[in-house]
């Protein structure tokens, strides 16, 4: 049997438990994500979720322990200038490492979850 991927529909990351005020303060102030309702069966458990280019981006809550390669990666427009922004906010960037035909860096939110972004090249 194939499956038949269709898209992408959520990403899940993960804050700390009781830090769902400065996870929006990141997420909906510095990026302007907007926060979109979740399902009343899921409303008592900790987090919350966003809308991001038409995808949903869940922020989760849990215990964290170390650093992981999770990470989920937006294609974007003017990167260059979204680069500027997020440095200017004081905001952890690094450098990935190059692919041909694609610019792309990775930032940090606040409890070291990674967000990579792209731009193709033509």
């Amino acid at each position: 049997m194939k499956i038949n991927f269709k898209k992408i529909n959520h990403v899940q990351i993960c804050i700390p438990i009781g830090e769902e005020d400065k996870g929006r303060e990141f997420y909906c102030d510095i990026l302007g994500l907007k926060e979109i309702k979740r399902p009343e069966s899921l409303s008592h458990m900790g987090g919350f979720w966003l809308e991001m280019a038409n995808i949903h981006l869940h922020i989760g809550t849990e215990n964290l322990k170390g650093k992981s390669k999770r990470h989920p990666a937006y294609e974007v427009e003017n990167i260059s200038e979204v680069k500027s922004y997020l440095i200017n906010k004081g905001v952890k960037v690094t450098e990935d490492v190059e692919i041909s035909g694609i610019i792309r860096f990775s930032f940090y939110d606040l409890w070291d979850n990674r967000i990579e972004l792209i731009e193709k090249v033509f």
